[in-house]
């Protein structure tokens, strides 16, 4: 049987994601590149000129135009935390990495940390997740297909009339080379109405 490219095809280890995102220094540069990849633009401005005033923890930016100050995790999930960077980004990888969901207790076990600051970390990242899902548009060249999830539990009966299964349409965007690029999946109430979805 042959392997499933996609299902095989080469992820972000540990190793490469701890000599990628290790240090603190590492962590805020990269954030620094995703919230301004163009340079520092003022929040309440748009102004570009700015200084850096250093603090214990986080830099600050002040714009030169109106004088606000923003931190890399001003708005944001991680904004006024007391939890290193680094600790943010474990989160983020252990998360999105794991196939099956995380619980915060593996999470807290994982990370050095109590478990309740885990389950706050686990709930805002899951909940950031999910509205940026909510958000995104599925464009360009799309496949679409209708199964089952689930069957877990023992018993009753099998097959697409089983109460254990729920009926489910799945949709992909793919880039050119008809790689996936992101995934929609939606419940349904029954895929008898849907009368078959054509790729």
């Amino acid at each position: 049987m042959a392997r499933s490219a996609i299902q095989f095809q080469r992820g972000l280890s540990l190793a490469e994601f701890q000599r990628l995102y290790g240090t603190e220094e590492q962590c805020q540069a990269a954030l620094e590149k995703a919230r301004w990849p163009d340079g520092f633009r003022c929040p309440r401005c748009g102004g570009h000129e700015h200084g850096v005033v250093h603090g214990r923890r986080l830099k600050r930016y002040q714009c030169r135009s109106c004088g606000h100050q923003a931190t890399l995790t001003a708005g944001t999930i991680m904004q006024a935390t007391k939890l290193p960077l680094t600790t943010w980004f474990q989160a983020f990888y252990l998360i999105g990495q794991a196939k099956t969901g995380i619980s915060s207790l593996e999470l807290s076990r994982h990370l050095g940390v109590k478990y309740d600051t885990a389950w706050l970390l686990h709930n805002k990242i899951l909940r950031a997740m999910s509205e940026r899902e909510d958000a995104y548009v599925l464009r360009g060249k799309i496949q679409m297909d209708d199964a089952y999830l689930g069957g877990e539990r023992t018993g009753g009966k099998v097959g697409r009339g089983s109460e254990n299964k729920i009926p489910i349409v799945a949709a992909v965007s793919l880039n050119e080379a008809g790689h996936p690029i992101h995934a929609k999946i939606t419940p349904v109430i029954g895929l008898r109405d849907l009368g078959g979805l054509q790729p």
